[in-house]
């Protein structure tokens, strides 16, 4: 199984509408069976709260399921636990090399989400809890998303040809 961690601040609003919407997708390409996903953030204030209202409200309007989704921190352990971990900016790509320490330094398995989308010009995947643009960060995501799996896909495949 493979499996993909993306990770925001407060695990709230930009990594679980992530997580929900890659889940759907998945769903649509019938690989939920061979690719997982969840969410975590780098801080603890939300813990166990679902995601943020914004977040659900247009999740909902998409029907897009986001059962199960809890925030939670990023743990140690998920270094060796997801095949691929997608930090929503670039403080939180800090924050999560720092506590994965040298053996994230240099590994493409941590990256900016914004890194699927090198046509936009932005390093960040901008925080809807400050902003209130959830529209902007769902537009962003359904298109990394889909890049993201084509990135599985296409990786996975050299792999088994190799």
């Amino acid at each position: 199984m493979i499996s993909v961690l993306f990770v925001c601040l407060g695990n709230i609003c930009r990594s679980p509408m992530a997580e929900a919407v890659f889940r759907q997708q998945l769903k649509e390409r019938q690989m939920e069976h061979i690719i997982e996903a969840d969410s975590a953030g780098t801080g603890d204030w939300h813990l166990g709260k679902p995601p943020h209202e914004g977040t659900r409200s247009l999740l909902e309007r998409y029907g897009i399921p986001y059962d199960g989704i809890r925030a939670r921190q990023v743990r140690i352990d998920d270094y060796n636990d997801y095949d691929y971990i997608v930090c929503m900016d670039s403080n939180n790509e800090r924050d999560v090399r720092q506590l994965f320490g040298s053996k994230s330094d240099g590994h493409t398995k941590v990256f900016k989400f914004m890194e699927l989308l090198p046509e936009i010009k932005t390093d960040d995947v901008p925080d809807p809890y400050y902003t209130g643009n959830f529209d902007e960060v769902y537009d962003l995501v359904s298109q990394g998303c889909s890049r993201l799996l084509d990135k599985i896909c296409e990786e996975q495949l050299n792999r088994t040809e190799a």
